[in-house]
């Protein structure tokens, strides 16, 4: 138990950029870092679908509430995922050979293709908030992150990693099958109870499913592997497909 709160208390600390009261490394609890990636989406989910309610409560502006809502998900993470989503963006649309590619993904720079892509997708998410009706079903913020990030679990700990991410190597020690039945069972139950409790809302788990394995498949397609930055660049992609359906069912 304890092993699997330090695993606990490390994934939040490196996943969230909310302040953790628990700062130590315990190398023997990584391999279990990513069992826990749902409940680092769900203390996520909780509080994004907090702001909502508060917002809707005390009367905040709907143009200003739709930028606090765009805003969350970005704040609350550091910047981690959208960071890869500019990166695997840059690589990916700069059409060159696949090794220029990955030089391009660990160029500090940022190019223009991950500008005009960043844009585009911050624009898009505050329409999206702009137009979601007071019927929205809040708890959707919610099921949202912990789909997103029990998906990127189940793919960061299956599919072979590029050669020089950090996936790579010792990572991988340790991780063991039973991971994968956990994570594909933890994902199950959270996408029934969506439907079970959310109704037609639910539909946001398969649509945030599909859209993070469309860009995965981009992105380990173009570079030759998984990596950090792919999850966080198909983890933006598929949490903007969801919120699609929270806006506008």
């Amino acid at each position: 138990m304890k092993k699997a709160f330090r695993a606990l208390m490390m994934c939040m600390s490196m996943f969230c950029a909310i302040p953790c009261p628990y700062h130590g490394w315990d190398e023997e609890a990584r391999p279990l870092m990513t069992l826990f990636l749902p409940a680092v989406g769900a203390w996520i989910g909780i509080l994004w679908a907090l702001c909502a309610w508060v917002i809707q409560r005390i009367g905040v502006p709907a143009l200003l509430g739709a930028a606090l809502l765009t805003a969350y998900p970005f704040l609350v993470t550091g910047g981690m995922h959208m960071d890869g989503f500019l990166d695997v963006t840059d690589a990916v649309k700069s059409w060159r050979e696949q090794e220029e590619r990955r030089r391009i993904l660990k160029d500090p720079n940022v190019g223009s293709f991950a500008v005009i892509a960043g844009i585009l997708l911050v624009m898009l998410q505050f329409a999206l908030f702009a137009s979601a009706g007071e019927d929205a079903n809040l708890f959707t913020l919610l099921l949202i992150p912990v789909i997103s990030r029990t998906v990127a679990a189940l793919c960061v700990t299956t599919l072979r990693p590029l050669s020089v991410s950090e996936y790579a190597g010792t990572y991988r020690q340790g991780v063991k099958k039973s991971h994968v039945v956990i994570l594909s069972a933890v994902y199950l139950l959270a996408a029934a109870a969506g439907f079970v409790f959310l109704k037609w809302h639910g539909f946001a788990s398969l649509v945030v499913t599909a859209g993070y394995l469309w860009y995965l498949r981009r992105g380990v397609k173009s570079l030759g592997g998984m990596s950090g930055d792919i999850s966080g660049y198909a983890l933006t992609f598929g949490e903007l497909c969801g919120i699609a359906v929270y806006a506008l069912i």
